[in-house]
């Protein structure tokens, strides 16, 4: 099997996870009825669109995981039991399909693309701390609106873009070749835990910019003294 192969059904199990998040969230606005504008079964419907999404996308996660364990296998880096992670991944979709990234990213690291996720992360923060405010505001003064809208942004956000963000771009600094380098697959899990805890979004969030950050100022540093090294020992 080759290399190119593989690469794209682990492609294929990313882009599948990303998807729980919005699939799982139509599920909830139908459940709690947020968005009903008194059009009639469009709760039930919504639950409807929610779970038949989640059973496509945890079916077709399954299949993914069991062809790419199978191809990987080929390789001889890495036996994982094509049978047992694709069952997983039927049984426990987001948690399976997390866990198998983080697991394949030990033996093939992930493939970076842009270099500016980080700013959706950061983005996802601030949103989130705004709805906290707004939501604390609306409470107070007694604007239910206020702190429905707050919230329901930040969910937006956070559900759409946090889990995909910090995937990327932890698979971004891993290949920077820094001291740190982030595991994608186990901050993809964080992620969809944070969803179902949101107190723990801002701080996965918070804590990665952080530690990111520090990184590459540790890493311009040694990159300094190294240079002044060589700047000393070539002179005369």
């Amino acid at each position: 099997m080759s290399g190119g192969a593989s690469i794209g059904w682990g492609r294929t199990i990313e882009r599948l996870c990303y998807l729980y998040p919005p699939v799982i969230g139509v599920g909830a606005i139908g459940v709690l009825r947020e968005a009903d504008p008194g059009v009639p079964l469009l709760g039930e419907g919504l639950v409807l669109v929610g779970t038949f999404g989640y059973l496509a996308v945890t079916v077709a996660l399954a299949i993914a995981v069991g062809l790419d364990a199978q191809a990987l296998g080929r390789t001889g880096r890495w036996r994982p039991r094509p049978g047992l992670n694709g069952a997983t991944a039927a049984l426990i979709g987001p948690v399976a399909g997390a866990v198998y990234l983080a697991r394949r990213h030990r033996r093939f690291p992930t493939p970076a693309g842009w270099s500016g996720w980080w700013l959706v992360i950061a983005l996802s923060l601030g949103t989130t701390l705004f709805a906290i405010a707004a939501a604390a505001i609306g409470v107070a003064l007694a604007l239910p609106m206020l702190a429905l809208t707050g919230v329901a942004v930040a969910g937006a956000i956070a559900l759409g873009a946090f889990p995909v963000a910090i995937h990327l771009d932890a698979a971004y600094v891993a290949e920077r070749g820094l001291e740190w380098r982030p595991n994608p697959g186990v901050y993809l899990g964080l992620a969809f835990l944070s969803l179902s805890v949101p107190v723990l979004q801002p701080i996965v969030a918070a804590y990665y910019l952080v530690r990111r950050r520090r990184a590459r100022t540790e890493a311009s540093e040694a990159s300094e003294i190294r240079g002044d090294a060589n700047g000393e020992r070539s002179e005369p």
